[in-house]
């Protein structure tokens, strides 16, 4: 099924290039190839964690005209609280390299510059 979906997709570029009354019916602008590099992007960070804790600690310090003796309690649960946002995305980072997941993108770019696609034109 998939071969036959690659076919289909080949016969429409091709009838897309070819020429029709004598003018192109899709002229691009750059050959189309594949590179052999990717982007070179930044993954998206995730969400913000532990915004509850730092809440209450900065509460304290403005009622308490930020002396830290006495938010201790506060700072302590925020620190815990950091620690383990922590360690829960080492853990994430550690299973998604080990599952496969999607590759960084220099890795992907050194796969790709070790097997080069074709230069060619479909």
């Amino acid at each position: 099924m998939a071969a036959q979906g690659g076919v289909l997709f080949q016969e429409k570029v091709s009838r897309l290039l070819s020429r029709h009354d004598g003018k192109p019916v899709l002229k691009p602008n750059r050959p189309l190839v594949l590179r052999d590099a990717v982007a070179n992007r930044k993954p998206k960070k995730g969400e913000a964690t532990c915004i509850t804790e730092m809440s209450v600690m900065m509460a304290c310090w403005k009622q308490n005209n930020f002396v830290d003796g006495l938010c201790s309690s506060e700072m302590n649960a925020f620190y815990t609280c950091v620690n383990n946002a922590q360690a829960a995305m080492k853990n994430r980072s550690e299973q998604s390299g080990l599952q496969g997941g999607r590759l960084h993108p220099k890795q992907a770019t050194a796969l790709l510059r070790r097997y080069p696609n074709l230069r060619t034109e479909i």
